[in-house]
């Protein structure tokens, strides 16, 4: 049983979700910057929290696991928008998120991912847009194993993930796997509304979810040679 610390200490506050519609509403740098403290209060600082005493939890179900609490080039996505190559110019992200990757940032590894905003939070486990070399890996490893993939799967995948058209190079199109083949990411995910995400109990049922996903996860992480 999970101590009731860790539940209250890791729990995501309703002002989180208040302050990531006030931002939608407001999508600009003056405003981020006279309301910087609050970010920092409500968002960033109970995320931080939340990967520092989720992370013994998830690192149970894999050994692998990275949780990284700190504010900057942890685990914690940058609230700042990449514009360059965008139309959209707004600055900031109206959505907060965590990744907890099974190997360093310097290789392509499946992992744990919490994405919250206003109204919802996605659990996700999987792997999203592995290079051709590491997708052709897990590819191989899912022909060569087709029921031990179907176990391992039968948590449900994401049916919006990409796919090809066609089976890809090299592989059966009569195989029993042949949709999953043609997947580029591979991931599987649990929606949650945002009363649910903001209950006390809602880290422990966080890690709950992960622990369901622990076998899609060893197969990608043996899949890709990890």
């Amino acid at each position: 049983m999970v101590p009731s610390a860790f539940v209250a200490e890791a729990a995501i506050p309703p002002e989180l979700f208040s302050f990531l519609r006030a931002l939608k509403r407001n999508n600009d740098r003056d405003w981020f910057n006279a309301n910087k403290q609050r970010y920092i209060d409500e968002v960033r600082d109970p995320l931080c929290r939340f990967v520092e005493l989720v992370g013994p939890k998830l690192r149970e179900i894999h050994p692998g696991v990275i949780a990284d609490s700190r504010p900057n080039g942890g685990s914690m996505f940058r609230i700042y928008r990449d514009t360059r190559f965008s139309k959209d110019k707004t600055p900031y992200k109206t959505s907060a998120a965590l990744s907890f990757p099974m190997a360093p940032k310097t290789q392509p590894a499946p992992g744990f991912y919490l994405g919250l905003e206003p109204g919802r939070a996605t659990v996700a486990c999987g792997l999203y847009h592995p290079p051709n070399d590491v997708l052709g890996r897990l590819r191989a490893a899912i022909a060569d194993d087709p029921g031990a993939w179907k176990k391992a799967s039968r948590i449900g995948l994401f049916e919006d993930d990409p796919k090809l058209v066609r089976p890809p190079r090299g592989f059966d199109a009569e195989h029993p796997a042949i949709e999953d083949l043609k997947r580029k990411s591979f991931t599987a995910r649990t929606v949650l509304d945002e009363k649910e995400a903001c209950a006390k109990d809602f880290p422990t049922r966080f890690v709950k979810i992960c622990r369901r996903y622990r076998p899609f996860a060893v197969f990608l992480c043996e899949g890709i040679g990890l």
